[in-house]
């Protein structure tokens, strides 16, 4: 006997990014739709059958999605834009995969649906529009098919869906931001989940699980009554036949638990990794109905490392003191992790024991069950127990003694650049002599084929270090002179020596492990590979300094030095358990600042330091925001550029967050110049620029690079217009959205043409 287990949502990618591989060659012309279709069935039936051989209990369905759940969802719903409606395709997928990257061809021309983070996740997924035009109603058998097809290969599966709180509190009037929730709406809403839970029933599902994650945040006035008014729609559909798991992760629901105890669900799930004590103290405050069971989500689905089973049985056993029936649960979906360790075998034997990621996450939820329902002397016995906690004790990794030193000989004057920022704005125009709405790029250009392969020999040993070098040597020049001829004003070398933004620092930083196929999900089919903390950080060489220099040496424009900075590298990472993001960012901060001075030394004038993921771990609670936050984030940053010179002008990046609510404390990151996303937020952010007398120069992104579509002039002209009636013209930069890395040449150059021309045209009109 065991407890029920439970497992939130399984990786969609593939082992091997079959999905992403075949969907990308079907976007390229390269691959029929139903290759891509049949793909995504073997990946289904393969996860599915894993899951049952690990003996999960309750094991996924329609956590499979071609681009995004909330996509899906929105599709569910019938939530689609009449721009996207009238391109009138063929198949279902062509229309979802034009909402998702926008679409420009035979059919039309439409930009894609905003896209945000998830959470405090680096998962992104696609905001739904709400208008008046909109018929709520269902509109895909998706869910239902998927459920029927595993049922097909004898697993009975357990559906899950996003929650209409969520989907409702995350969706976007396009006119207004802000959705409004009147009655009519909520009604409409709830009758296609009361119609989707009803239909579960008769195909036979014994449980379907409603993911309410927007829960976690807090509370408006208002939520809790468009929670409740939407479940007391929804529940009673269920007729006796389908349990309902309302499932919660990222964070603590202790202002909503009564209510959600009290509507009478079926299982309660809680995340116990980062929000265990205030869902622990909820429990125990208001207690468990009585036919509720609590999922108790231990198996952390948001980091790496093995989970410690002596805490995870000690918060199944806290339950138990309140309610005898308890599941064991993920926290989250394993979306967030890579699927295996089987094959990395670049990590020494006595390294990868201290990992678990997807597929061995079900084995450790598989076992935590069965030592919750061990008694003593069972446990005593476990040789699953003895082994799990020989890995916590203590003797991982030791401490460097020389970075310990460093961060204790640090002042508070190591956080403060002299002089103050408008001061040295003006030494800086003066020494730089750009144009008024300066022209530049985010930093990366588009890693063709042959650079990949290139990198690949270098890897393999078939070629030498120096014809690398001479490879990209070629490649910068290429780029530099091809930046010279459209005429933009500071350039960059292309970073084509890196395959990572991330990685390719960690790989010239001491504590950092690598994996080869680690891969995790950013959004759409664009993966990420995170490298690990491992241990204490420091930096091991100069990392970009050559490759900046030589770029420099090449053209008599200004040239960016382009660094990431240290809270994107850890969010970016996989962080260490046994010490704080603190100090781990602390040690990072240490390491990029060696960098930033010795590119001021070789000569760089302008230096970017990519915080893209600053807003990324900002706590879901605004009592947690600079406590256990932005009160060490935003020095770090400081203690990267605090000691460059005044004429040295500090950029920083940040894309796909939210970035209103904490504006006044990235102007506090006092770097000169920003560029951030802002072309698929539709420039909101421009109006807390404003309100909030920002004092950072800023490049507000005009136009999305996660689309292949390439703008027009006038389009480009049209929001430069928009940017200027909110910002100081002295105070914008002109720029993209993002780096260029993962886009083609064929959409980069003649994008970024329209950019410079437009900026051109509007200096030609404000001169007048």
């Amino acid at each position: 006997m065991s407890a029920l287990t439970s497992v939130s949502g399984f990786p969609r990618i593939g082992q091997n990014r079959e999905l992403k591989k075949i969907i990308e060659a079907y976007w390229k012309g390269n691959a029929a739709l139903e290759e891509v279709r049949a793909t995504a069935k073997e990946l289904r039936a393969k996860h599915w059958k894993l899951q049952q051989e690990a003996g999960i209990d309750l094991i996924p369905s329609n956590d499979f999605s071609y681009y995004d759940q909330m996509l899906d969802t929105a599709i569910l719903l019938n939530v689609i834009p009449q721009r996207y409606q009238r391109l009138a395709f063929d198949n279902p997928e062509e229309t979802l995969f034009a909402m998702g990257r926008g679409y420009q061809g035979d059919k039309g021309d439409v930009t894609a649906l905003p896209m945000k983070k998830w959470f405090t996740t680096n998962y992104h997924y696609l905001v739904p529009e709400i208008d008046a035009a909109t018929e709520i109603k269902l509109g895909s058998t998706k869910p239902f098919d998927e459920f029927n097809e595993a049922k097909e290969l004898g697993i009975l599966t357990k559906p899950v869906l996003i929650g209409p709180y969520t989907f409702l509190k995350l969706a976007r009037n396009p006119q207004a931001e802000e959705l409004k929730y009147d009655q009519g709406l909520i009604n409409a809403v709830a009758a296609v989940y009361d119609e989707v839970v009803a239909k579960f029933a008769d195909l036979g599902a014994e449980w379907i699980q409603i993911d309410e994650p927007y829960l976690v945040l807090d509370k408006e006035e208002g939520d809790l009554s468009l929670f409740k008014s939407l479940y007391s729609k929804i529940l009673p559909a269920r007729k006796g036949a389908v349990k309902v798991l309302l499932n919660t992760y990222f964070g603590h629901i202790a202002d909503a638990y009564e209510t959600v105890n009290l509507l009478g669900f079926d299982g309660i799930g809680l995340d116990l990794n980062e929000g265990r004590e205030e869902n622990l103290a909820a429990v125990k405050q208001y207690g468990v109905a009585e036919n509720t069971t609590i999922f108790a989500g231990v198996i952390n689905g948001r980091n790496i490392w093995r989970n410690n089973y002596a805490v995870s049985l000690g918060l199944v056993d806290a339950l138990k003191q309140v309610t005898k029936n308890v599941a064991v649960s993920t926290a989250s979906s394993l979306l967030h992790v890579p699927f295996s360790t089987e094959g990395e075998t670049g990590l020494a034997d006595d390294v990868r024991k201290h990992f678990a990621f997807a597929v061995e996450k079900l084995g450790e939820l598989h076992e935590v069950a069965v030592l919750a329902d061990a008694t003593d002397d069972e446990k005593k016995a476990s040789a699953e127990l003895k082994a799990n906690q020989a890995l916590f004790d203590g003797t991982r990794v030791a401490p460097d003694s020389a970075v310990a030193a460093r961060l204790a000989a640090l002042t508070p004057d190591d956080f403060v650049r002299q002089p103050a920022r408008a001061e040295r704005q003006k030494e800086q125009r003066e020494a730089l002599g750009l144009p008024l709405l300066t022209t530049t790029t985010i930093g990366s250009f588009p890693q063709t084929k042959e650079i990949r392969a290139e990198r690949a020999k270098l890897r393999k040993g078939e070629i030498s270090k120096a014809e690398y070098d001479e490879f990209m040597k070629a490649q910068i020049d290429a780029c530099i002179k091809h930046q010279e001829e459209i005429g933009l004003d500071v350039l960059v070398h292309g970073e084509f020596e890196r395959n990572d933004m991330v990685e390719y620092f960690g790989q010239n930083l001491n504590g950092f492990l690598f994996t080869k196929n680690a891969w995790v999900q950013s959004y759409g089919t664009r993966c990420v590979k995170p490298p690990i903390v491992w241990g204490d950080v420091s930096r091991a060489k100069p990392i970009t300094v050559e490759w900046s220099a030589y770029a420099q040496s090449r053209t008599d424009h200004v040239m960016k030095g382009m660094l990431t900075g240290p809270v994107t590298i850890l969010n970016w990472s996989w962080p260490r358990e046994d010490i704080t993001h603190e100090q781990q960012t602390q040690q990072l901060a240490l390491a990029i600042r060696d960098e930033v001075l010795d590119l001021e030394k070789a000569g760089i004038k302008v230096i970017q330091i990519d915080e893209a993921a600053l807003r990324e771990k900002l706590p879901l609670r605004k009592t947690d925001w600079h406590k256990k936050y932005l009160d060490w984030a935003i020095p770090a940053f400081r203690l990267v550029h605090s000691a460059v010179k005044p004429t040295t002008q500090i950029h920083t990046h940040m894309c796909y967050s939210e970035f209103n609510d904490i504006i006044k404390d990235i102007d506090a990151m006092d770097a000169d110049v920003i560029s951030f996303e802002a072309s698929r937020g539709d420039l909101v952010v421009l109006d807390a620029i404003h309100d909030a007398n920002f004092e950072t120069e800023a490049g507000p992104g005009v136009y999305d690079i996660h689309s292949p579509r390439i703008p027009s002039e006038q389009e480009i002209e049209d929001r430069i217009y928009e940017i200027l009636k909110k910002m100081d013209v002295e105070k914008v930069w002109i720029n993209p959205d993002c780096g260029l890395k993962t886009r083609g040449n064929a959409e980069t150059w003649p994008s970024l043409e329209h950019l410079v021309a437009a900026a051109k045209a509007v200096r030609a009109k404000l001169s007048k």
